[in-house]
């Protein structure tokens, strides 16, 4: 249902609404889920350091699986501009990502060039939301990032 109803443009408006809910599910989960896990979707934070002022930054993200690996799309709900997740975590080697109620570190990784199009075909597939919101972005490319856990 979660899927059928990503495919809706309207849904794309009630951001602001998504995120309030989110914040309070987090909160009172103790950060164990949100509200994309409570629709039955994968969701993960992510906290980077603020690129100019080095603050760290959390956001709760919709994740693709991809084997061990998190993939992340800055679509931004369709907006033309990039979030500003993204700029932070294109800015950073490393991340903290909370799974689950586990935290760990990340390694970062940007998706580009050649690479881009596999990941890109594969968000769709799992997130058709995606083909919409770039769509509705007015056609800007979305940064795809690649978290890998790092061991040890």
């Amino acid at each position: 249902m979660a899927r059928r109803l990503a495919q809706q443009r309207w849904v794309m408006r009630s951001a602001p609404v998504v995120l309030r809910l989110e914040r309070v599910i987090r909160r009172v989960s103790g950060g164990r889920r949100g509200v994309l896990d409570l629709a039955g979707l994968p969701s993960i934070e992510v906290t980077v350091p603020g690129r100019k002022t080095g603050i760290p930054r959390t956001t709760s993200l919709l994740y693709v699986p991809h084997g061990a690996d998190f993939i992340v799309l800055g679509s931004n709900w369709g907006s033309a501009e990039h979030p500003a997740w993204s700029a932070n975590l294109r800015a950073a080697q490393t991340a903290s990502v909370r799974h689950e109620g586990e935290q760990f570190l990340v390694a970062v990784r940007e998706i580009d060039g050649v690479e881009r199009k596999p990941f890109w075909d594969l968000a769709v597939e799992f997130w058709p939301g995606y083909a919409m919101e770039y769509e509705l972005s007015g056609g800007r490319v979305f940064r795809i990032f690649e978290l890998r856990r790092k061991s040890g």
